[in-house]
């Protein structure tokens, strides 16, 4: 058997390797794998790489959409998960913005900070992805 046989074996083996496990893989888990992917080809960080005050952007699905006040003003909130880890993205002084809501896939670009413990990135710029994209 040359080299090239085992190499195309070993390629094959790879293949069927991966092709179980995508099937014995939850959904969420396939959706996460997918994100990931969905990050690394947009260039953005992963979240979990995520530094205090780190100029970022970062990409993925909206998982929850809140109104939470803060300090009396309308504040905004939305987890988002990357398929590394989740931040909240929160704007201050709204109630709403059109197109924010779970399930959305978008690119958000700002300094992140932390607050109670998670990530947080204030008053993002961001891009929403289209509809059709998922």
């Amino acid at each position: 058997m040359s080299s090239g046989d085992v190499r195309s074996d070993q390629q094959q083996g790879g293949r069927f390797r991966r092709m179980l496990n995508r099937l014995a893989a939850s959904s969420e888990e396939l959706q996460a794998e997918e994100l990931r992917q969905d990050a690394v080809e947009a260039g953005c960080t992963p979240i979990a790489s995520c530094q205090d005050r780190q100029e970022v952007t970062v990409t993925g699905t909206l998982r929850a959409v809140t109104l939470r006040p803060r300090a009396g003003v309308p504040a905004l909130e939305a987890e988002l998960f990357d398929g590394t880890d989740a931040l909240d993205v929160v704007w201050l002084g709204r109630r709403s913005i059109v197109g924010i809501e779970p399930g959305r896939r978008l690119v958000a670009h700002g300094r992140i900070s932390h607050a109670r413990g998670r990530r947080v990135l204030f008053n993002p710029r961001y891009e929403l992805r289209p509809v059709g994209s998922e």
